[in-house]
């Protein structure tokens, strides 16, 4: 089955031009041109990724977003005409998984799609033995089959790139990883030295494990080197 994307721009000439290249590889496309119409789609249909655009009358794509993370870990690339740094980190601390600038590329914004895609489908593929995917850190539980994070039992809603950077570093406890090396084994992609992409997903990632876990602090920073989390 071919996956669907939903395009959200008020711009019908930016939407039609990010569907014509989606069709041609085959994806099913939805558009909505306002946030409400995309709330609409993503309950009524079975949304794969979702194209954001951040500039909307109405309901901007940063609320959008922000209501999509309440319920969902679906991919969501955020596009935006701002390119400055704090754009980009806002952008990504709501819940995107990535973000690109206008004007835009339109086949890297494909590859971007399928790296996203590819992403989200292998975390979702099972192990193939309990001890390969499900981690145990105290109360904190990391199931690598079924793609979720627990706390006491407890959810904690992950995006799909919060759950491999934890499971990654929760896979190797002690083993500290550079933002570049984790950028690269993560994203699939040549790390920028101006990128910081790791940074803004591992504060949220902090953010929401001791938000459920009263404060303990799980992922280390080695300053000058990296990340981990203990054994």
């Amino acid at each position: 089955m071919s996956k669907q994307i939903l395009i959200v721009d008020d711009d019908d000439k930016i939407a039609k031009l990010i569907e014509i290249y989606l069709l041609n590889e085959g994806y099913r496309v939805f558009k909505a041109e306002d946030g409400l119409k995309a709330l609409e789609i993503v309950e009524q249909d079975q949304i794969d990724l979702v194209i954001l655009d951040i500039m909307m009358p109405g309901m901007d794509g940063i609320t959008v977003c922000m209501k999509i993370r309440e319920t969902r870990t679906t991919p969501i690339l955020m596009l935006s005409a701002k390119d400055g740094d704090m754009d980009k980190i806002t952008g990504l601390m709501t819940g995107a998984d990535d973000y690109m600038v206008k004007p835009f590329n339109p086949l890297e914004l494909i590859a971007r799609v399928k790296s996203l895609l590819r992403r989200s489908s292998y975390s979702m593929q099972p192990s193939p033995s309990p001890q390969d995917h499900i981690i145990n850190l105290a109360s904190l539980q990391i199931d690598k089959e079924t793609h979720t994070a627990t706390v006491d039992g407890r959810p904690v809603k992950l995006t799909p790139i919060e759950f491999n950077i934890l499971f990654l570093l929760a896979s190797h406890p002690g083993r500290v990883f550079g933002s570049e090396e984790i950028f690269e084994l993560i994203w699939k992609d040549k790390y920028l030295e101006s990128n910081n992409s790791v940074t803004v997903h591992i504060s949220r990632l902090r953010e929401k494990l001791e938000k459920e876990m009263d404060g303990e602090k799980l992922i280390r920073t080695v300053w000058g080197v990296g990340y981990k989390i203990e054994s």
